[in-house]
């Protein structure tokens, strides 16, 4: 039963759950497997016509616990926790598209999920790429094989925000789910599901876990989409389940028999992690506030960043994002050679691949993450080979400008 409260109170109490030994967290089952009674008990649970846990890849009550924090936050019908970010976006885009299906996408998007859908070319699911996702390129690519859209919230690294009421117009109109991937925005800066996006991702590994010590992702249905099971055959087996059918194809389907399941210890560092969400995030908006109006000083290299007055998306971020930037900014140093020489001068910052961690992270992208994309797909995810991306952390602010600038300044 959720509570009606503020954000950082509803991140302690707002799934209200109760544990079996009077536990204020949920208890790790780091069990493969649940023993029953009898057999006639196991047979209904597997059934579905009795409520238990016969096997860690089918259910587990620590995944449970962490499912319905997060769900709470999004205001969804339920979630489903997986192994990983990506994990959880093939389960979603399977879970809807079968051979012949297509998807419109953002064409600014992760590098890892550019990736992930020309794997999904091989078995027959196509993407269709739009420079931006806006009502005139969306109805341009629409077909009668299209069986979603998908975007992240805030794209990273290039930092263009998704305009969700609009898209999702678009989208409805044509019947058409709008899946979105809100990881670098958390339910702190957005809740998409109120504002018509349909299925909401995160890679939990980022912001909602926090300190970097657990992989992981999750879907979390809004069911609020009425399919058309005409056209989504997918989901035609579980039509009776109405707006219920993706997340009950979803768990039952996609997520039992491909096996990527979260791991109990994941799930528990993770929901332990998503507490602070509220304070981490305050914090780490606000140092990337700070750290990119001092970079913004520095005229010899180009700083990219929500809150500046600037940057393209700079209004449509102050309206969608309740005021906040995020925590990701990046700069151009002018050529590669710079770009690592700042990175390396750092004291602060760790040189790794991740996001959403305590610490501030650095990366050169086009060298890592991009490193399969063709120079096209860079560009429009506003990666270039001078490229910095920063990923901000709770370092106090001042020694993070005082670092930063004094690599980029000793680096000329």
């Amino acid at each position: 039963m959720d509570i009606d409260c503020r954000f950082n109170t509803k991140l302690l109490h707002g799934s209200n759950s109760k544990y079996g030994q009077r536990e204020i967290l949920p208890p790790i089952a780091q069990v493969t497997a649940f023993e029953y009674e009898s057999m006639e008990e196991l047979e209904k649970v597997f059934a579905h016509k009795s409520m238990g846990y016969a096997y860690t890849r089918i259910g587990n009550p620590t995944l449970a616990a962490f499912e319905q924090k997060i769900n709470s936050l999004e205001g969804g019908i339920g979630a489903v926790s997986c192994s990983s970010g990506m994990a959880a976006v093939t389960s979603t885009i399977l879970a809807i598209c079968d051979s012949g299906s297509e998807i419109i996408a953002a064409s600014g998007l992760y590098g890892g999920t550019i990736d992930l859908f020309h794997d999904l070319e091989k078995l027959g699911i196509h993407t269709r790429f739009a420079d931006k996702l806006t009502r005139e390129n969306i109805e341009k690519l629409i077909t009668d094989r299209t069986r979603a859209v998908f975007g992240e919230v805030i794209s990273n690294p290039s930092l263009r925000v998704l305009d969700i009421p609009k898209i999702s117009a678009v989208t409805h109109e044509a019947g058409i789910p709008f899946i979105v991937d809100s990881t670098t925005a958390t339910p702190f800066l957005i809740r998409p599901l109120e504002l018509g996006a349909d299925i909401v991702v995160h890679s939990t590994s980022k912001y909602i876990n926090g300190g970097g010590n657990a992989i992981g992702g999750i879907i979390v249905d809004g069911g609020k989409f009425s399919w058309n099971f005409d056209k989504n055959t997918a989901l035609s087996e579980f039509k009776k389940y109405g707006k219920m059918a993706f997340l009950l194809r979803l768990r039952t389907d996609l997520w039992e028999n491909f096996g990527g399941c979260m791991a109990p210890m994941n799930a528990f560092l993770s929901f332990t992690g998503v507490e602070t969400l509220g304070l981490r995030m305050e914090r780490i908006c606000e140092n990337a506030d700070a750290l990119a109006k001092a970079l913004e000083k520095e005229s010899d290299i180009e700083v990219n960043y929500l809150t500046l007055d600037s940057h393209p998306y700079h209004e449509l971020a102050e309206r969608m994002l309740s005021g906040y930037g995020g925590g990701i900014l990046n700069f151009r140093a002018g050529s590669k050679e710079r770009a690592f020489k700042i990175i390396n001068s750092l004291k602060y910052a760790k040189i790794a691949s991740n996001i959403g961690d305590i610490r501030t992270l650095v990366i050169h992208p086009a060298s890592t993450l991009y490193i399969r994309s063709g120079k096209n797909e860079m560009e429009a995810a506003g990666v270039f080979d001078d490229t910095v991306r920063v990923s901000v952390g709770i370092e106090d602010k001042n020694d993070l400008i005082e670092d930063f600038v004094n690599a980029v300044r000793v680096s000329r």
